[in-house]
């Protein structure tokens, strides 16, 4: 019941006095009321743009509630910026507390990367930071505070960049189309209420009647086996968000899911849908049924179109595809939450006055073994004990899962060093090998620590929980090619392993068992081609954010690595990437989940 009382309440929301705050330029202190159909936040471009940040109210649950909002709009404007042109932007800060913005994904000098702490000091109140930088690429991304808990309560905003070269794809119509999470909690409420019960938002857990349904499909002993493990885990198999519609209501361009974001279109043409996760913590599944989605970009990056008929978007990724709706009618734009909390969603329609029926979410995805990085059903804990107990790990089914990459030529060092950055004869396709024993720092051991995998595997093509057999193709890591030649082919002449890990119950998150609060910066050579490896030890999907520079992704294919700003790491997994250090200065590493954030954190010098 719980569930269906979950549903309801995002319908009830729906109803109350508006939800969307978007760009109606309410003066402030006044409430912001819905916007007309085919609403997109409020469009600035040119190369010098003002903004102002300061608290609005607005109501989406029929509870007037304070924002924080960019030019009295939520999601804050579009900008639309063009490549190579040279940009000011005057941030003036109109809260009662420090501000920021950081333009996410964009590549630009350290100073004007906008993390208070690391790049400056902040935007004290009353005063305007001017941003300067020229714009290096092209493609959609977007901006947002990164102060304090600001991004939850509003500011966030796209980013569209316009190519110098024509683009590798035609399109007819162009809709950015935001997703985010919004909750009347004030944020530090939703943070202290994790801290003393990290379950507290979970309504999905296990109930009697599931006991029941498993007992009559696997028999009694499994399900005591399977219950047992994870009751010595002291994990849930249901635990995939931290935060939950339980308290959230979802976004669509600001909409809540009862009014839904429209864009029209007219019968034949090629529509350009930008998708962006600006969620404080939630992942989306997206689909439009009816239509196929071709994806073309990653974090802004051409990529080799790929037809699907779903994908899912980690916190802070972006993909743009293009669709064609051939008939007369509306499409629903869907997007469900990973735990099946709640949804946002649209309309693709020729007539303001169609809309098209909500489908039905997908049933709650449960975790298996496997998704803990458990070999043969082991798994070790945090007080060292091995938990076999004759488990067998959970088969799934993975027909054509990619086994690790061949990185023995990580040893290559100084003789490359010197090498040229441009494209080099290329290196023959990393071969599959046999998986290499995890190892774990001794960092890693102590009660703020509750769980290391011990078979963590690379698995691109795995889409992920809940997607994996749908009947619907989806899109996964596998799939994407970068449309461009690989341009530092040399060879990594190092290796960086950072484990994700945290103790879920306390919730503490850490990278190799140490908060930032108490780990050293991570110091690489300006110039040098390297790799990073992440472990995740979490059964938490970590949206890891690189500042500065590009997240090359190890997908088998070197000649033509997709480059990425935003890479998620699923649980009990391995996975890689290249990173060409070619950025001076001082530059934040971090998960992207904003209650992760303050733990889950480095700071990257390269010198």
């Amino acid at each position: 019941m719980k569930n269906i009382n979950l549903n309801r309440r995002q319908f009830v929301q729906g109803l109350a006095l508006g939800g969307v705050v978007a760009g109606l330029g309410v003066p402030g202190g006044k409430l912001l009321a819905a916007p007309a159909a085919n609403q997109q936040p409020p469009l600035l471009s040119g190369n010098r743009i003002d903004l102002t940040i300061g608290a609005q109210r607005v109501d989406f649950t029929g509870r007037s509630r304070f924002a924080t909002t960019v030019n009295n709009s939520l999601p804050a404007p579009t900008l639309r910026l063009k490549q190579g042109e040279e940009v000011t932007l005057r941030v003036t800060n109109r809260l009662r507390e420090t501000s920021s913005i950081h333009w996410h994904g964009l590549i630009l000098p350290t100073g004007m990367d906008g993390v208070p702490g690391i790049s400056f000091d902040g935007i004290p109140p009353g005063e305007t930071f001017i941003y300067h930088f020229k714009v290096q690429q092209s493609g959609t991304y977007w901006y947002h505070s990164h102060s304090g808990f600001q991004e939850q309560t509003g500011l966030y905003g796209p980013i569209i960049i316009d190519p110098l070269e024509p683009e590798p794809f035609s399109y007819d119509r162009d809709y950015v189309v935001m997703l985010s999470d919004w909750s009347d909690e004030n944020p530090h409420a939703i943070y202290a209420k994790l801290k003393k019960l990290s379950h507290y938002y979970n309504f999905n857990e296990r109930t009697l009647d599931d006991t029941l349904a498993d007992l009559r499909r696997q028999g009694a002993a499994a399900t005591w086996r399977d219950r047992s493990m994870w009751e010595r885990m002291r994990m849930s198999d249901r635990d995939l968000s931290d935060v939950t519609g339980y308290t959230y209501t979802f976004l669509m361009n600001g909409q809540t899911p009862m009014q839904g974001w429209q864009g029209l279109f007219k019968r034949g043409e090629r529509v350009r849908l930008r998708f962006i996760n600006g969620a404080a913590m939630t992942f989306f599944d997206v689909r439009i049924p009816g239509l196929k989605m071709t994806v073309v970009a990653a974090d802004g990056q051409n990529v080799e179109p790929v037809s699907v008929d779903e994908f899912r978007i980690g916190v802070a990724e972006t993909y743009d595809v293009i669709v064609e709706p051939s008939d007369q009618q509306a499409y629903c734009v869907f997007a469900q939450a990973i735990d099946r909390s709640g949804y946002a969603r649209g309309t693709l329609t020729p007539d303001a006055g169609l809309t098209a029926p909500v489908p039905p979410m997908d049933p709650l995805p449960i975790l298996s073994h496997a998704d803990m990085g458990m070999a043969n059903g082991g798994h070790v804990m945090a007080g060292g004990g091995h938990q076999g107990h004759d488990m067998k790990a959970m088969q799934m089914d993975h027909s054509g899962h990619q086994m690790p990459i061949d990185h023995s030529r990580h040893g290559m060092m100084a003789e490359q060093a010197g090498h040229d950055m441009a494209a080099m004869s290329p290196p023959a396709t990393p071969q599959p090998t046999a998986p290499q024993p995890v190892k774990h720092a001794a960092t890693e051991y102590g009660p703020h620590v509750d769980m290391r995998a011990e078979n963590p595997q690379y698995r691109l093509d795995d889409p992920g929980v809940g997607l994996r057999n749908n009947g619907r193709r989806v899109l996964s890591y596998a799939d994407l090619r970068n449309l461009n030649e690989t341009r530092d082919r040399r060879e990594p002449q190092r290796e960086i392993e950072l484990h994700l890990t945290g103790n879920m119950s306390r919730y503490m998150w850490s990278i190799n068992g140490v908060k930032f609060a108490d780990a050293e910066p991570i110091k690489l050579n300006y110039g040098e081609r390297l790799r990073f490896t992440f472990v995740n030890d979490t059964m938490m999907n970590h949206p890891m954010h690189l500042h500065g520079m590009w997240s090359e992704l190890e997908s088998g294919d070197d000649r033509h690595l997709p480059r990425k700003h935003t890479v998620v790491v699923q649980p009990g997994t391995r996975i890689s990437y290249q990173v060409t250090a070619d950025a001076p200065g001082k530059w934040a590493f971090h998960c992207h989940l904003l209650y992760h954030m303050p733990g889950m954190f480095r700071e990257v010098h390269v010198i």
